[in-house]
C-alpha cells in the first residue's frame, strides 16, 4: 500500500500532529510505501507538483493520505493527480464527503443518532430550537468545538444557539457554511475536562469496505467505563458495521457511545484517513491495513 503523509517537524505541536506522526512511523514500520506530501499548495502550487516526487506505477495501486481534513477543492485536486500516476486512494472525492461532512451522512443514518437540523442562516436558530426542544447541542459539519468546553457546544436557549451559531459560521474550516444543531445526548460519563466537557463514554471503529480493522475507547486517559463486555463491544461493533454498510464509503470511521439510559448511538462518522486514532493500537490498525491493500 502506498502512504501520503503530512508529517513534518514543522507541524505545530497538538494532538492531531502527534497522531499523524504516529500512523507515519507505524506505516513505515509495517512496510508501507511512504511519500512526504505538503500539507497545502503554498509553496508547489498544485497537487501535480506536489505527487511529483511519486513514481507511476504499472498497476493501479491502492492508497492513503495521513494529514489534517483537507478542503473539497483539496482532495478532489490530491486525488486526480494521484489517480494520473495510477494510485487511487481508497475513497473517491464523493465518497469523503460523505463520511467527513455531517449533513451528507446523516440521511444514512436515521435511527441511529440523534434528530439533527443543518443551519445555514442565524434566523434560522429559533425555529429549529423550538422544534428539536432545548438544550441542543451545536457544531460544524466538520467539526464541532468540543475541546473549548460544554458552553462552546450546548445552547439552552434561542439567544445562545444564535451566539452559538454565529461563532461557528466564522470557522469555514469546521462548518463549510453548514451548521448542525442536534438533540443533546446525554452520554454515561465518569470524568470531564478542564473545560466542562463530559468524557461520554464513546468508542471509535475504524471499518475498511465492511472489516472491522481497529476499534478503541476515544478519549484518553484512565476511563472507569472504558472497558467492554464481550456482549457491550459486539453491540458497538455490529453499529459501527451496519453504519460503514448504510453509508458505502471504503475506509471510514464511526464514533459510537452509550446514553445515560445504557442504549447505544452512533455519534458521527468522518473519513477514517484523517480521524483520531484515539485509543486504537496503530500496529494492528497497520497491520490489517496492509493486508487489505495486499489484495486490492
Amino acid at each position: 500500500m502506498i502512504v501520503l503523509s503530512e508529517a513534518s517537524s514543522r507541524l505545530e505541536p497538538s494532538a492531531s500532529a502527534r497522531d499523524i506522526q504516529i500512523m507515519t512511523d507505524t506505516a513505515h514500520l509495517m512496510g508501507c510505501r511512504v511519500y512526504s506530501i505538503p500539507q497545502d499548495f503554498d509553496l508547489c502550487e498544485t497537487a501535480e507538483n506536489a505527487l511529483a516526487h511519486l513514481p507511476d506505477q504499472a498497476c493501479e495501486m491502492a492508497a492513503l493520505w495521513i494529514g489534517y481534513i483537507p478542503s473539497p477543492e483539496r482532495y478532489v485536486a490530491m486525488y486526480e493527480a494521484a489517480l494520473a500516476k495510477n494510485i487511487r486512494f481508497l475513497n473517491s472525492p464523493d465518497e469523503h464527503l460523505r463520511a467527513q461532512e455531517f449533513d451528507r451522512a446523516y440521511p444514512f443514518l436515521a435511527e441511529l443518532t440523534p434528530k439533527s437540523v443543518v443551519v445555514t442562516e442565524i434566523s434560522q436558530c429559533e425555529g429549529v430550537g423550538t422544534s428539536l426542544g432545548f438544550p441542543v447541542f451545536v457544531k460544524g459539519t466538520v467539526q464541532s468545538r468540543k475541546l473549548r468546553g460544554w458552553r462552546a457546544c450546548v445552547a439552552e436557549t434561542a439567544e445562545e444557539l444564535a451566539a452559538l451559531v454565529t461563532a461557528l459560521f466564522e470557522l469555514e474550516a469546521r462548518t463549510r457554511g453548514r451548521v448542525i444543531v442536534r438533540e443533546l445526548a446525554r452520554l454515561r460519563h465518569a470524568r470531564v475536562s478542564a473545560q466542562g466537557f463530559p468524557y461520554g463514554r464513546e468508542f471509535r471503529v475504524f471499518i475498511v469496505r465492511g472489516e472491522i480493522v481497529g476499534d478503541g475507547y476515544y478519549w484518553e486517559g484512565d476511563d472507569p467505563l472504558q472497558a467492554l463486555t464481550v456482549s457491550e463491544r459486539r453491540i458497538v461493533l455490529d453499529l459501527a458495521t451496519e453504519t460503514a454498510a448504510r453509508l458505502a464509503v471504503p475506509y471510514v470511521a464511526v464514533d459510537v457511545g452509550q446514553l445515560e439510559d445504557g442504549r447505544w448511538i452512533v455519534i458521527e462518522t468522518g473519513d477514517a484517513q484523517f480521524s483520531g486514532i484515539s485509543r486504537i493500537s496503530p500496529i494492528q490498525l497497520w497491520s490489517n491495513l496492509r493486508r487489505i491493500g495486499e489484495l486490492s
